[in-house]
C-alpha cells in the first residue's frame, strides 16, 4: 500500500512540475510581449511628439500670412474686418415651443418601487 502512496505522490510531484514549467514559460513570454508593446506605445508617442511639431511648425501665423499673400490672387482671398462679424442681438433663436408642458413625468425615478395598485412590465398578465 506504502508504494502505490509513493508512486501518486511522486507523479503528482512529476505533474506539478510540469505545470510550473509550463507556467514559467507562458509568463516569461506574456512578459515579453508586454515589453514589445510598451516599446510600440513609446515609439508611437515620440511619433506623435514629433507630428505636433511639425503641426505647430507649419501652422504658424508669419507663415500662414505669408502664404495667403503669396496665394491672395489665386484665391480670392479677402481680409478679415470686425464689422464682417455679427451681433449677438442678432442671433436667431429658435421658438418657444407649441404646448406648454402642464403634467411633466419624472423619468429618474420610474425604474424604482412601482406605486401601489401599478402593475409591473415584466410580470406574466396570465
Amino acid at each position: 500500500m506504502r508504494a502505490v502512496l509513493y508512486i501518486l505522490t511522486s507523479l503528482a510531484v512529476v505533474g506539478l512540475a510540469f505545470w510550473a514549467y509550463r507556467e514559467n514559460y507562458a509568463t516569461q513570454q506574456a512578459l515579453s510581449e508586454a515589453d514589445k508593446l510598451h516599446l510600440n506605445i513609446r515609439a508611437a508617442h515620440s511619433r506623435l511628439a514629433v507630428l505636433r511639431a511639425e503641426w505647430a511648425y507649419q501652422n504658424r501665423p508669419d507663415r500662414l500670412r505669408d502664404l495667403a499673400e503669396i496665394n491672395f490672387e489665386r484665391l480670392g482671398l479677402l481680409h478679415l474686418h470686425p464689422d464682417q462679424f455679427g451681433q449677438v442681438d442678432q442671433v436667431a433663436y429658435p421658438p418657444a415651443p407649441l404646448l406648454p408642458i402642464t403634467d411633466p413625468v419624472d423619468v429618474s425615478t420610474m425604474n424604482s418601487v412601482a406605486p401601489t395598485g401599478a402593475s409591473n412590465a415584466d410580470e406574466d398578465p396570465l
